[in-house]
């Protein structure tokens, strides 16, 4: 049976960059996705631009305060 040599891994204060800085471009990609498709389907329900927009603000808040809050 083959052996498999063990990648290294590179502990957290050797990386180049912080895991954060390596996920946010990614993170603000799917959110602007997210907020257009959103904001897509709610003014192809009808709703006006200003409305869809305070809805989708309101959810993120709520989303946030669970977070915050540990809901």
């Amino acid at each position: 049976m083959p052996t498999v040599s063990p990648t290294p891994i590179t502990p957290p204060d050797e990386h180049l960059v912080t895991a954060r800085e390596a996920l946010e471009p990614l993170y603000e990609r799917l959110e602007l996705h997210t907020e257009v498709t959103l904001l897509s389907a709610a003014m192809g329900a009808g709703w006006p631009v200003d409305e869809a927009t305070r809805a989708l603000a309101a959810l993120r808040l709520q989303d946030a305060l669970n977070i915050l809050g540990g809901n």
